[in-house]
């Protein structure tokens, strides 16, 4: 890509997401850009959604997207990512509402709390990420393909990222271990800041229901596109081999920075499936 501004955002979603940068050889050719775009596009949206302490920026932020993504199949799009979406075909065979939900989604959770437990938590994240999904596997796969499948794995996805940020959000109104997690092991949030033995069992009790819910996820109905299945792959291996740290915090930040010969055979393994469903 030679735009520096579109350049720009795809270097923050590498950022994000190291191991990705392993599976951009697998798209080269026609359509790279488009699906590069649209999964930095994503982590913009992520961005706002989560990554912005005061809620009424976040929603304007949130509202600005609503606005660029409704009117850019009319407009080809002011933002560079929008630009460069809406210059593939592809987008305009993706309905409206489709490309709007996930801002909808992130504006209407933007209030939310702790949620009370596990599941709770996966239904919120759901709600966001399913919609994300969806817009995702249309691009990749079509319009009647399920996301049933990537919305369950983007959701677990994220809870995996919000646990890995415990201590730098832990001033923030939503935590991410459920209040059921918290009064189980007697956790005050003074006591989430530092490294102690009930906050380890915690988050190993976290990460063993993000594990189990990565292996129900297999059996579930769907396509995963490449940088998805990708994603699934390496977050169900950093959440089964993290629950038996000594140190799971610790752990999960070094298990997400890990680039090398797994995560090249994870790569691979997402493309080969990618290309036979899509075929």
């Amino acid at each position: 890509m030679s735009d520096n501004a579109l350049d720009s955002y795809i270097d923050k979603w590498l950022a994000i997401q190291p191991q990705q940068r392993i599976a951009l050889p697998f798209v080269e050719g026609d359509g790279r850009d488009g699906y590069v775009a649209l999964a930095a596009l994503e982590q913009e949206l992520v961005a706002a959604a989560y990554g912005i302490r005061e809620p009424q920026v976040a929603l304007a932020k949130l509202g600005w997207w609503a606005e660029e993504l409704s009117g850019a199949a009319a407009s080809g799009g002011r933002h560079p990512l929008t630009k460069a979406l809406f210059a593939d075909p592809r987008a305009r065979r993706v309905p409206g509402d489709r490309w709007v939900a996930p801002v909808l989604a992130a504006m209407e959770q933007l209030d939310e709390g702790t949620a009370p437990h596990f599941e709770g938590q996966l239904a919120a994240a759901t709600a966001m990420h399913g919609a994300l999904a969806s817009l995702e596997t249309a691009w990749w796969f079509g319009l009647e393909a399920s996301a049933a499948k990537a919305g369950r794995v983007a959701a677990l996805s994220h809870l995996l990222f919000a646990l890995s940020r415990l201590e730098e959000d832990i001033e923030r109104e939503r935590l991410p271990l459920p209040m059921a997690r918290l009064a189980r092991f007697g956790l005050s949030r003074e006591q989430l800041r530092t490294d102690n033995a009930p906050r380890r069992d915690a988050l190993r009790a976290q990460l063993d229901e993000i594990a189990s819910g990565f292996r129900a996820a297999w059996s579930m109905d769907g396509p995963l596109s490449l940088f998805r299945g990708l994603e699934a792959r390496t977050g169900a291996a950093i959440a089964a081999k993290t629950r038996r740290a000594a140190e799971p915090l610790r752990a999960i930040h070094q298990g997400q920075s890990k680039t090398g010969l797994p995560t090249a055979f994870h790569a691979w393994r997402a493309a080969r499936d990618w290309r036979r469903r899509a075929a």
